[in-house]
């Protein structure tokens, strides 16, 4: 199993940002974690492969999206009115299942490399 994240950056409050997930392998859930400076990892999104039901962080409700596209293997963040508190290291992680917890920390079976986002004021 391996998740590779894509598509984090700079942007301003407000504005938008898409990252991706490519993943190889027998995978039941993906899952986005991020990390801001200081702060403990906190589960932000998942989404189960078969079903594709999805869960939230209370925090992002309304502004993210994830959604996954199977025959690609991939599964996509798409992240509307960033806020500064938005900044964060963001992994994706191969999970064991997707739930109201997120899948995180019990379920990451895989981590990625992580993704930088950085939402300025």
């Amino acid at each position: 199993v391996q998740v590779v994240e894509s598509g984090g950056g700079l942007v301003r409050a407000g504005g938008s940002l898409r990252l991706s997930c490519a993943a190889s392998g027998f995978i039941e859930a993906i899952g986005w974690i991020r990390q801001a400076p200081g702060k403990e990892r906190e589960g932000v999104s998942c989404i189960s492969r078969s079903d594709r039901i999805t869960h939230y962080t209370d925090s992002v409700k309304g502004r993210f999206t994830i959604s996954s596209d199977n025959a690609k293997n991939a599964v996509y963040l798409q992240m509307n009115s960033l806020k500064p508190e938005d900044t964060a290291v963001y992994y994706c992680a191969a999970l064991l299942y997707c739930d109201h917890g997120l899948g995180y920390p019990g379920g990451v079976d895989h981590w990625g490399q992580g993704t930088q986002v950085t939402v300025s004021s």
